[in-house]
């Protein structure tokens, strides 16, 4: 028999590693009859399901003359019966029909189990899927590939620049310059943040991250503005920055150039500011004070080349400041001692005069202003008290009224908060015996002078629970033993 000798050749060569659809394609297989019946014989001795294939004789020039490809391995699928490849229906392999023993039950077709595979079917190849799984209708593409999306562009798409996938061209990084209004809505944050926690440092390291080497001499000019339209502890502290950061992002050349700047802005700055050039020959000789200028910067105005009159005010300002006696000493306090550094005999002694010189003058307007620079809103009761006791020593009514004014426009400004009027009556009630000692009347003073407080609208109602009131104490002579005299005398009497 011819399937059994095939078997006894041994014709296990390495040909026989190649599936059945590859030597199908190579002209290897040649339908066969066994048994009467069509067959597809192979090389292999044995086919699947045991299906005997004898291989067709073929010649040594044909087999020099074939394309030789790799042998690539077909899973063998089984149905839900367990069977392998199994089929109601007829088969064929290139065309050519499997049949055994005359039934067309036990076949494979090599075709359907590659219909869904991705591996190429040009016989090429390593036997990966095509274009790496990235290939085919509805698929997204390789996995990670959205991520490198310039890396796949495709020259043949419409919207292909090549001027933009140049590879010669070398991108470097390009800071654009700040303009000096941009710098000065950048820089006005970081100062008025520093007016909050005084911390010179955290200042310096925000200005490295915003400046460039043009902008430098803007520093000073823009802390100073910023610094004209606040107070006096605000002005010494913008001194104490310009001194700190001095050295670290600002040379003396920097702030010469700013301070320049600013004479030549003074018109402008007056505006809004009408005391500024007063201001700016405070600066000017604090920075001289604290080596941040040098002092020919100020005896010397005429190598700043022409400048307005507001300028050169500032300037002499700043040079009688130095040429005072002991004026550098003194320089350090220029701006005085704000708000609450300063000791609290000094604070009540201002307050005497703010009271002195408001009787003197009837100028509301200008008491709150002086109050308002003491900056020292949580001692305020202490100017109701000065008030009340000014009032029981004057025993004049019209210091009444004008102290009564004071308050009432105090109360209504919201300068003088209701706790703060409360304590400093409440002081005055706690007193009312050492003053009384001085002034015989005070009680009757202090009480004429609450009923026309209250008359007013600003008294509490503990304020008018506590007023004290001093009861009539009668009198006897020496030799009555402290015993009271009778309503009536007797004639001999």
């Amino acid at each position: 028999m011819e399937v059994e000798a095939a078997r006894q050749n041994g014709y296990a060569s390495a040909e026989s590693r190649e599936s059945s659809v590859e030597r199908e394609l190579n002209g290897d297989i040649k339908a066969v009859e066994i048994n009467g019946t069509a067959a597809a014989v192979a090389h292999s001795p044995k086919g699947q399901n045991g299906i005997i294939k004898k291989p067709h004789n073929v010649s040594a020039d044909a087999h020099d003359q074939r394309i030789k490809r790799k042998g690539k391995r077909l899973i063998q699928r089984q149905n839900s019966r367990g069977e392998s490849g199994s089929s109601s229906n007829g088969g064929a392999i290139g065309g050519i029909p499997i049949v055994m023993n005359g039934s067309a039950k036990d076949y494979v077709v090599p075709q359907r189990r590659w219909k869904n595979s991705r591996r190429s079917r040009s016989g090429y190849g390593r036997g990966l899927p095509k274009k790496g799984g990235a290939g085919g209708k509805g698929v997204w593409g390789l996995p990670g590939s959205e991520a490198l999306e310039e890396l796949y562009e495709d020259e043949n798409d419409p919207n292909y620049d090549s001027e933009t996938n140049d590879q010669n061209i070398v991108l470097s990084e390009v800071i654009p310059e700040l303009t000096p209004e941009e710098f000065f809505k950048l820089a006005e944050p970081i100062v008025l943040e520093y007016y909050e926690h005084g911390d010179t440092h955290e200042v310096a390291v925000n200005f490295d991250e915003i400046l460039t080497g043009n902008l430098r001499p803007y520093v000073t000019s823009v802390i100073v503005e910023i610094a004209l339209d606040h107070k006096d502890s605000q002005r010494e502290m913008t001194s104490v920055l310009i001194s700190d950061l001095y050295g670290r992002v600002i040379t003396a050349k920097d702030i010469e150039k700013g301070f320049e700047i600013l004479l030549a802005n003074l018109p402008d700055l007056t505006l809004d500011t009408p005391d500024a050039p007063n201001l700016l020959g405070n600066f000017l000789a604090r920075a001289v004070a604290d080596d941040c200028l040098p002092p020919k910067f100020v005896t010397k105005p005429s190598e700043h080349g022409e400048l307005n009159d507001h300028a050169m005010t500032a300037i002499r300002r700043a040079d009688t400041l130095l040429h005072m006696k002991q004026g550098w000493a003194h320089l350090d306090n220029v701006w005085g001692m704000g708000g609450p550094l300063r000791p609290v005999k000094t604070i009540t002694k201002q307050m005497t005069l703010l009271l002195k010189e408001y009787l003197s003058s009837r100028d509301i307007q200008e008491a709150h202003h002086c109050l308002r620079a003491l900056e020292v809103p949580h001692f305020h009761h202490e100017l109701v008290y000065e008030a009340v006791v000014m009032t029981l020593e004057s025993l004049s009514q019209t210091t009444e009224e004008a102290m009564c004014e004071l308050l009432a426009s105090l109360d209504k400004a919201c300068l003088v908060l209701p706790a703060g009027m409360e304590q400093g009556f409440l002081r005055v009630f706690d007193d009312m015996a050492d003053i009384v000692l001085d002034v015989p009347l005070a009680y009757i003073i202090l009480d004429r002078f609450v009923e026309r407080c209250n008359r007013a609208g600003f008294i509490t109602d503990k304020i008018l629970n506590n007023m004290p009131s001093r009861g009539r104490k009668r009198f006897v002579s020496e030799g009555d033993g402290g015993l009271i005299k009778p309503p009536t005398l007797p004639l001999r009497d």
